[in-house]
């Protein structure tokens, strides 16, 4: 074989091997988003995954090879209910941008006898193979004031019986923003109650770009860490620093899907370790890694409901020369969150972090932050994130007498979420009141650097 053609070669079975970020595969995670928001469920696709919606469990082999943003519906089939994708343009109802005058819901009368059709009625027509949408239109066509009703009232019905008898699942790319606003809706403080407004406001503080080194204190389940990781993208490395001898649970940055590239630059590290001066002992240091490994460590449940099937072993995959073709090899991939090396701790000692950031509600700031800036950088920034004020007044405090710091500010974030529809625009009625607090500045040469 010709080197020109080893080289073709070569360069389509690392095509391969690169995953398409807009297409799912086998073992990668997703966020399943059911009927508009109603429930949300982080799944690992295998053809041994399923999913539970109402008293059914669906396969999610169908979603194996879809493009993100994809939608899928339950429908009947001869081996029973399944997910079959459908085209989003053909499912939108459109609304009048105009009220009816003539229509109004003031002699409507919710008294249950206004459908005709009863449920020993759609229990047949489901085990004659009526699809979902079949029956929504047969309870419009058997309703008595379906057509007294205005044209909002009636997309209101129409929506309530679809979510009930056809739910439609969107199949959402796990990425910064979607994963900390399903945990914010749903388990806010497995992440100290972290909004993604306020999460931004972090990387913008504490200028995360590519090719930078970020110190990050991450007690939020790994979300500051994936969220740091997917910023710089590959370029730049992310140490993840603890207290004692157990790393904090990075659970959350294995539904991110990054590459093993990316794992590889997402390291953990004691802040003893970072805060020592000796970094000759590479024995102190080996054994501090295998006492690390043979501590058990406390993981929260990653998932939100208990409808994943995990792999166990997360592959990769290495190019081989066989008969003069190329194969491709599964190898076991990195994982994040491993040990640094004695040579980057001793580079990150030497010229130190771009930034730091910081969330530990459950750690007095002073405390972490007084033994951290000296690993900064001059004129690096940091930014601290808690959920309450009162601790980071009395570290801003701190840091203004020992004059570590200048920049010294506290910002609340605001955010308010608006409905935009035809003549229906308005704030959410229900909305978050609450963002915490952040503590950002820009450490300085003194006494401490």
């Amino acid at each position: 074989m010709s080197a020109i053609a080893r080289d073709d070669a070569a360069s389509a079975a690392e095509a391969v091997a690169v995953h398409n970020a807009r297409v799912t595969w086998e073992g990668c995670s997703v966020l399943l988003d059911i009927n508009d928001g109603d429930r949300l469920v982080f799944c690992r696709l295998s053809p041994a995954a399923t999913v539970k919606i109402g008293n059914n469990n669906y396969s999610l082999r169908p979603l194996i090879g879809c493009p993100f943003g994809s939608l899928f519906q339950v429908d009947s089939g001869a081996d029973g209910p399944f997910l079959s994708r459908v085209d989003p343009s053909s499912q939108g109802k459109e609304v009048p941008d105009s009220i009816d005058e003539s229509k109004d819901n003031r002699a409507l009368v919710d008294n249950n006898k206004a459908q005709t059709l009863t449920g020993e009625d759609i229990n047949a027509m489901r085990s004659q193979g009526a699809t979902g949408d079949e029956i929504v239109e047969a309870l419009i066509a058997n309703s008595a004031t379906f057509e007294n009703k205005t044209s909002f009232s009636q997309e209101k019905y129409r929506l309530k019986k679809q979510k009930k008898y056809a739910p439609k699942i969107l199949v959402r790319r796990p990425f910064t923003r979607s994963i900390c606003e399903a945990y914010f809706k749903k388990y806010p403080h497995r992440i100290g109650f972290l909004r993604v407004d306020t999460l931004s406001l972090l990387l913008s503080m504490a200028n995360v770009t590519a090719n930078s080194n970020i110190l990050v204190v991450d007690t939020l389940s790994g979300i500051l860490t994936g969220a740091v990781a997917e910023r710089l993208g590959g370029h730049g490395h992310v140490c993840s620093a603890y207290m004692g001898g157990t790393p904090y649970s990075l659970d959350i940055v294995r539904m991110f899907n990054f590459s093993s590239e990316i794992c590889k630059r997402i390291v953990s590290c004691s802040i003893s370790d970072l805060s020592t001066t000796d970094t000759a002992n590479s024995e102190n240091n080996g054994k501090h890694v295998a006492a690390t490994e043979s501590q058990p460590m406390t993981l929260q449940p990653s998932d939100m409901e208990d409808v994943t099937v995990s792999l166990e072993k997360e592959t990769s995959y290495n190019l081989t020369e066989t008969n003069g073709s190329f194969n491709l090899k599964p190898c076991k991939s990195s994982k994040a969150g491993e040990p640094a090396s004695a040579e980057v701790v001793r580079m990150w000692k030497e010229s130190g972090f771009s930034s730091l950031i910081i969330g530990a509600p459950d750690i007095d700031p002073w405390s972490i932050i007084k033994g951290l800036l000296p690993l900064l950088s001059h004129s690096a920034p940091f930014a601290i994130y808690h959920q309450y004020l009162q601790p980071l007044a009395t570290c801003m405090h701190n840091i203004q007498q020992e004059k570590l710091a200048i920049g010294l500010q506290i910002n609340e974030p605001w955010l308010r979420e608006f409905q935009v529809l035809p003549a229906r625009t308005h704030p959410h009625m229900q909305m978050s009141a609450f963002g915490g607090y952040i503590l950002s500045g820009t450490k300085i040469c003194g006494s401490a650097g």
